[in-house]
């Protein structure tokens, strides 16, 4: 096994394959369900958003959304093990006839949440194949870390209402959540976005204050898969006590775990709280 920097093993091969049954094969194995832990919060706060800002069909922008998950979860209803059987089951079909299968998949489920999905992520190989499943709207291929959003890009992000993430958070950082979150120039789309604990995320809490957000740190600790391996478990825990976070009963059990930070706009005259990162 290869490790990463953070000591989380590398994974990188199954997210520029032409197709997911990698990505689902490798990732079940690992009791992977980070999407399906936040899919209740994320259709909470869209439907808050709808509620509230009298969106009838938000635009939701998915920052790291490899084949399109998420969206597959929220706007079909689809589980994590639908998604898991799904593509575990057609072995011997090439890309075009899965993508077949997806879209009519797409089509006989009834809609979850009213939403429209603008997937974004550095791997073109997965946004190709999540925009031909139909499970994203429209996609946005760039490393915003690296440099701004072309005008064409700028436009597509100016488009989000709300900004989501389960697991990018510490390989992007506070540049590419500012870079979307200014993209529109005045509207500030709400945000959330789970984050492993070993990564911390005052820097970006710290940029999104500075840009007139109110940010949240959610009750509760969030499983997002098994590790890979004792080694990799042992790597993580030397990150983790490097960053000062007790792991017992958590990371120490086997599990990675994430948190749940939801940021908001602040209304006009409302003053940032005095401990809001």
């Amino acid at each position: 096994m290869h490790f990463d920097a953070t000591g989380k093993v590398s994974l990188d091969q199954i997210y520029t394959q032409p197709d997911p049954r990698p990505y689902f094969s490798s990732l079940r194995a690992l009791d992977y369900c980070i999407p399906e832990v936040a899919k209740p919060h994320f259709a909470k706060l869209i439907q808050e958003y709808q509620a509230t800002q009298g969106v009838a069909v938000p635009t939701v922008l998915d920052i790291g959304c490899s084949y399109g998950v998420n969206a597959a979860l929220l706007k079909y209803g689809l589980t994590m093990n639908e998604l898991y059987q799904h593509y575990s089951d057609p072995a011997d079909h090439d890309r075009d006839a899965l993508l077949a299968r997806d879209r009519e998949l797409a089509c006989t489920r009834d809609r979850f949440l009213d939403t429209r999905f603008i997937g974004f992520d550095s791997s073109q190989p997965a946004l190709s194949y999540a925009r031909s499943a139909e499970f994203i709207d429209d996609a946005v291929h760039a490393d915003l870390e690296r440099a701004d959003p072309t005008e064409r890009q700028r436009t597509q992000l100016a488009e989000a209402d709300l900004v989501i993430s389960t697991g990018c958070v510490g390989y992007v950082t506070h540049k590419t959540v500012a870079r979307v979150a200014t993209a529109h120039g005045e509207r500030r789309p709400w945000m959330a976005h789970f984050v492993l604990r070993m990564f911390p995320y005052d820097p970006v809490a710290e940029r999104l204050t500075a840009l007139g957000y109110e940010t949240d740190l959610m009750e509760g600790m969030f499983r997002q898969r098994r590790f890979a391996s004792a080694e990799e478990q042992s790597l993580v825990l030397d990150t983790l006590a490097a960053e000062g976070v007790d792991p017992e009963g958590l990371e120490s059990e086997g599990w990675l775990y994430a948190q749940l930070f939801v940021s908001r706009p602040r209304r006009a005259g409302v003053p940032a709280k005095k401990d809001e990162k």
